[in-house]
């Protein structure tokens, strides 16, 4: 089972049309051949153009596919209009017929909120006035809310509107999951904290929704390749850049399982981290102990040209043997 995950970085020199129409092509290339989820996450005014837009993104991938799950996470509830973004939802619900989901956040970044002219500081309480607003309307319901009704038109195909999950790594983020009956993402391996949002959806009288914890050491972003040492020199500093920026999203902040602090790319290397690269034994291993192989493609802006042997290289360790289009 293979797991696509696109940020759409695109460092220096990165031709960015070239990503975007290589995003879309692995994904419908990937689906017919073991690919069963692509992520998108969303960071606004990044150095490197970090993804601003997954619903659009999102929109062009559902178009180009028909059975691939796509999953928006995190989307910072905080940073959209309501009302508008549960009017995209419910499109692309149309579009997809119901293959996207969406985890909601915070965002951690307050130069994201500068941007919007927003407060940073009220976030969280922000996301809790949004979220009940925005479920009623994904559900068909006509809402009050300071003094206007609002129904969103045309309404989601799917029963009760799409998936929605929270994501975060804070007793508040559980907590805001078990109010509402949501799945929750941890950004953390924090077992207390998976007890705590349990203990909150019986307090709710809730059953625990569906729950993804990172399990511990395990990779976020692999890349398989018949020699690795020579592809550590070819794509190492792809990987790097991607790990440094990510870092820097998260000053003085190492409770995210995927972060890594590593400042070269032999630091990047060893000991293994949350990027690895596997031979295709050690990859076949991987995947027969039942655990999804989360891929990167276009890590750090990695020229399309350079990515797709180490995506085509996935399928020959998963048994699936295709020509790319």
């Amino acid at each position: 089972m293979l797991i696509l995950r696109f940020d759409m970085r695109a460092p220096g020199g990165a031709d960015v049309s070239d990503l975007y129409a290589a995003a879309v092509e692995m994904c419908s290339w990937a689906e017919t051949r073991g690919a069963v989820l692509t992520v998108l996450s969303e960071h606004h005014g990044a150095e490197d153009g970090h993804l601003p837009a997954p619903l659009i993104l999102a929109a062009a991938i559902a178009a180009r596919t028909r059975q691939l799950g796509i999953l928006l996470a995190a989307v910072p509830l905080p940073l959209w209009d309501t009302v508008r973004l549960a009017e995209e939802i419910a499109v692309l619900d149309i579009l997809s017929t119901g293959r996207i989901s969406y985890a909601l956040g915070l965002g951690h970044r307050a130069a994201e909120y500068d941007m919007f002219g927003l407060d940073y500081h009220r976030r969280g309480a922000a996301a809790d006035e949004q979220l009940p607003l925005l479920l009623g309307l994904l559900r068909g319901e006509t809402v009050k809310s300071g003094g206007r009704s609002i129904r969103v038109t045309p309404r989601c195909v799917t029963p009760g509107g799409p998936k929605v999950l929270i994501a975060g790594g804070s007793r508040a983020a559980a907590r805001r999951a078990a109010r509402h009956g949501l799945g929750f993402i941890s950004q953390t391996p924090d077992e207390g904290l998976k007890k705590y949002y349990e203990s909150c959806c019986r307090s709710a009288g809730l059953e625990p929704g569906p729950v993804q914890w990172p399990a511990p050491d395990a990779p976020t972003a692999v890349f398989v390749a018949d020699d690795v040492d020579r592809a550590w020199q070819e794509i190492g500093d792809y990987l790097l850049h991607d790990a440094i920026a990510a870092a820097g999203y998260r000053r003085g902040d190492d409770t995210v399982a995927s972060i890594s602090r590593a400042g070269t790319v032999a630091q990047l290397r060893d000991p293994p981290g949350p990027y690895r690269i596997l031979t295709k034994r050690q990859a076949t291993e991987y995947m027969q102990s039942g655990q999804p192989l989360p891929l990167l493609p276009l890590c750090g802006g990695m020229p399309p040209e350079i990515a797709w042997p180490y995506l085509e290289r996935v399928v020959e360790v998963s048994h699936l043997q295709h020509e790319r289009p």
